[in-house]
């Protein structure tokens, strides 16, 4: 942390003095909040990640692009391994939050503005995420690295093959990839959507369901979430199709944290992460097999 703040306040950006003061929050960058003699800011120190497909390359396009399409703060600073972004004076959503009717007509519109804006903004090389191609490659990294989670990933393959066939036809979009709620922020006129590590190129019905199962959704707002992405009731397989895209992406989330369990220096406590995770997609897999 210490080289980090010498790194911070070197920034040739600041006016006057500044004050700096660490971010939590953060589960693949460390955070800071600087505020100078021109306003307030935020600066997010992250390398490439490559076990979890993080580069940082196409955040920082994402991010420039999400800004230009209206739904993310401006990016004001970057050099390689940090990024230096608008402060947005606003209330971080949690878990709750999600689920509430008129927040969810406030959060779908910027989820679509996601999928279909970005792309118009988006500049240079784009990423892919593929959420079956992650699990794969998550299988491999745990089978190499002997993970105490070795032992049942042989079943996870196989669902995950059986989730990969039933999830399409697929249409594709630009995704954010990782819809927790403490990547929205609130500003009491305007939601904004920060954090694109994950962002590229996935099905709509990735999205969705990683906003369903990252945020404890019960089946009467995930059906209220479907409706008002695909303007009406949607129909018995699109819905199959969907819980087989939430389970997937709770599976790739479970993996994520089994990989992090090894390669992760932060201070999470990853395997109890894992577990949390793990009780979520039983019980999405249980529902799907019954959809």
């Amino acid at each position: 942390m210490t080289d980090h703040m010498t790194r911070l306040k070197s920034l040739p950006i600041w006016t006057g003095g500044i004050t700096a003061t660490p971010l939590g929050g953060g589960r693949t960058n460390l955070n800071y909040t600087v505020t100078d003699d021109t306003g307030k800011y935020v600066v997010r120190f992250g390398d490439d990640i490559p076990e979890h497909h993080v580069m940082r390359f196409n955040e920082l396009a994402a991010s420039r692009a999400a800004h230009l399409a209206g739904i993310s703060p401006a990016v004001v600073y970057a050099e390689k391994g940090l990024s230096v972004l608008e402060y947005i004076d606003s209330k971080t959503l949690d878990e709750p939050d999600i689920g509430q009717p008129e927040m969810m007509q406030r959060i779908i519109p910027v989820i679509k503005t996601c999928h279909h804006e970005i792309p118009k903004h988006f500049r240079g090389a784009a990423l892919i995420f593929w959420v079956f191609h992650v699990l794969r490659d998550y299988d491999n990294t745990l089978r190499n690295s002997n993970s105490s989670h070795a032992g049942k990933l042989d079943d996870y393959q196989r669902m995950a093959a059986e989730f990969e066939a039933a999830a399409g036809p697929y249409d594709i979009v630009f995704g954010h990839n990782d819809l927790i709620a403490a990547n929205f922020l609130d500003d009491g006129e305007k939601l904004w959507l920060i954090d694109w590590d994950y962002a590229g190129y996935s099905s709509p019905l990735f999205d969705l369901g990683g906003l369903a199962s990252n945020n404890s959704l019960n089946e009467k707002q995930e059906r209220h979430m479907l409706d008002l992405y695909f303007d009406g009731a949607v129909d018995d397989a699109l819905l199959h199709r969907y819980h087989a895209m939430k389970c997937a992406s709770l599976l790739r989330e479970c993996m994520w944290s089994m990989v992090s369990e090894i390669t992760s220096t932060l201070d999470i406590d990853y395997a109890a992460y894992t577990a949390e995770n793990l009780t979520r997609f039983e019980r999405a897999y249980e529902t799907y097999r019954n959809s």
